[in-house]
């Protein structure tokens, strides 16, 4: 199906986690479709050795679970998202082009609950926010909250009245300054936190 759409090659395929890390490694591919659940080497610590390397290639998970422990951790491990196994056609392959431009893709009917059931922190945790985005500036912050909300660049840009271009620096930075592998990362932390608060996802349930 993907090589039928003329913008996407495929260019090697694999049929366990051990072996999509040595062809993500010898292909050097954009996007990497990850199975969660594979023979000898799982999806999840795949995902944490490609993710490692350096200029790594996005990586779009895919699971048959609409809400399941392992698509938390392929979050905290680097994905740039996932999407269940069920999703049309047309909209996977609009899913390995969202993130090939570098957003983030979670698919909006399970976001909300994942997070929601899995990103709760004691208030420790949520007291030590104050030092963890410390070198932040509140431009930063107010991005960061957007992004955690699952707004796109184009749709942060409109809410805060600012450039797509401002918006994609900002985020870049904000990367940058909390040590963090792209935009799904950066929803966890957020979540874990308590710089947004589960149940207050906004747009990321009402995307298309």
């Amino acid at each position: 199906m993907l090589e039928s759409c003329d913008d996407i090659d495929v260019v090697g395929e694999a049929g366990d986690g051990a072996e999509a890390v040595e062809q993500a490694r010898l292909q050097r591919a954009d996007v990497v479709l990850m199975d969660i659940r594979m023979p000898r080497m799982d999806g999840i610590e795949a995902t944490r050795r490609v993710t490692a390397a350096p200029n790594p290639p996005q990586v779009l998970m895919l699971t048959t679970f609409d809400v399941d422990e392992y698509v938390y951790e392929a979050m905290r491990a680097g994905a740039a998202g996932f999407l269940l196994k069920d999703t049309p056609p047309a909209k996977l392959a609009e899913g390995i082009r969202t993130v090939a431009a570098g957003e983030a893709l979670l698919a909006p009917t399970v976001t909300k609950r994942l997070v929601e059931h899995y990103v709760r922190r004691p208030a420790a945790a949520v007291a030590a926010k104050s030092d963890v985005f410390a070198d932040l500036t509140s431009r930063e912050l107010d991005i960061l909250h957007q992004v955690a909300r699952g707004l796109s660049n184009r749709e942060i840009a409109g809410t805060l009245f600012l450039s797509e271009a401002t918006v994609k620096t900002h985020v870049t930075r904000i990367l940058g300054k909390l040590g963090l592998r792209g935009r799904v990362q950066a929803v966890v932390l957020a979540y874990e936190t308590g710089l947004v608060e589960p149940g207050l996802a906004g747009r990321s349930d009402d995307r298309p």
